[in-house]
């Protein structure tokens, strides 16, 4: 029963439950991007180099033999799977750089040094008048 609390607590965890929410959302967001390179972004790069789909680009290496299937390289899908990288990067890039830019306004306001409490008003009081009672010696 202990294996079982003491798991519980670990999957409970801040971290691993952030960690949790942080796959989920970068998962949906990987669609999104995923989406946007493929139905919006390639097709006019597409047709700017003559109206082909980078889905179409493919390397046959054997061709089909009866019933054996051909062996086919899709360098096409790996090019559109490079322009979905660099973009999530880049929109990653651009969410961090926010959040720094965020942070490093709230360091750069200095924060007020707090009010000298009463013992310490008192202790410059006494180191103050012994002060005045040593220069008259």
């Amino acid at each position: 029963m202990s294996m079982l609390k003491e798991f519980r607590e670990f999957a409970m965890r801040g971290n691993v439950v952030d960690l949790a929410v942080g796959v989920i959302i970068g998962a949906a967001f990987g669609k999104i991007v995923s989406s946007l390179v493929a139905d919006i972004i390639m097709p006019p790069l597409g047709l700017l180099i003559g109206g082909v789909d980078f889905k179409q680009f493919a390397l046959t290496l054997r061709p089909a033999a009866g019933d054996i299937p051909a062996v086919v390289m899709h360098y096409g899908v790996f090019i559109q799977n490079i322009f979905d990288f660099v973009i999530v990067a880049f929109a990653i890039f651009l969410a961090i750089k926010a959040m720094n830019k965020l942070n490093r306004k709230k360091v750069e306001e200095p924060a007020a040094p707090p009010a000298p409490t009463k013992e310490e008003v008192l202790l410059s009081e006494i180191r103050d008048l012994l002060k005045q009672q040593n220069e008259r010696i």
